[in-house]
């Protein structure tokens, strides 16, 4: 039965429009982008809207370039000096070092957001990306899972602890991001990258780790 559920996986061939919307959504949907975008909808949607439009550059300046920007260099400089291509780095070997590249630059952006003394709700969002890290690269070591899934499981289990915590009335967005979550999986799964398994694997890592996260802060 497994071995027929994996042929008729990997050859059902999808309409090429859908192949087309599954790429730009696994492009557009990255998990290296939700910490960036986490503390924008932080700006922008909550109280700490108040601070100055100065302070906000400055915060989202940091965590862009300690989550995203400094990881992706790292991670091109070590596929050049070992002569390795991007597709590569979609199978289960290869995806410990990246990994282990993002969960330091997020310890490290913890590190410099805590000495600011900024208002934890924004250190939450690096807990939560930090906690989802480390939860994949620990699964990653005897099963593939989905690292797109994870991240967006992650805006809900934030959403979830944030509404909790603070009295937010968050259904309307909670409806949002498990769309968002249920999207994101289907692509992954039309591009053949992942399994069912795999897809919902890496949502709950993320949902439990983006709740825990908040909690933590």
């Amino acid at each position: 039965m497994k071995s027929l559920q994996q042929q008729t996986f990997h050859n059902s061939k999808p309409h090429h429009w859908l192949l087309r919307s599954a790429r730009i959504v696994s492009g557009v949907f990255r998990p290296v982008y939700f910490p960036v975008v986490g503390v924008a909808l932080l700006f922008q949607f909550t109280f700490l809207s108040i601070f100055p439009m100065w302070m906000q550059l400055m915060v989202l300046g940091l965590v862009a370039m300690g989550t995203l920007v400094l990881p992706r260099l790292t991670i091109r400089l070590w596929r050049k000096l070992n002569g390795l291509e991007l597709h590569m780095l979609r199978h289960r070997q290869m995806r410990f070092f990246p990994y282990i590249v993002h969960l330091v630059f997020y310890a490290i952006t913890l590190y410099y957001i805590e000495r600011i003394h900024l208002l934890p709700y924004v250190a939450g969002i690096i807990i939560g990306a930090m906690l989802i890290q480390a939860a994949c690269t620990l699964v990653n070591l005897f099963w593939k899972v989905s690292s797109h899934c994870a991240g967006a499981g992650g805006i809900t289990g934030a959403l979830i602890a944030y509404s909790l915590v603070l009295h937010f009335d968050a259904i309307w967005w909670l409806c949002l991001s498990v769309i968002l979550q249920g999207v994101v999986g289907s692509s992954r799964m039309l591009l053949r990258q992942h399994t069912l398994a795999q897809v919902v694997g890496g949502a709950l890592i993320g949902l439990v780790c983006g709740f825990l996260g908040f909690l933590i802060s």
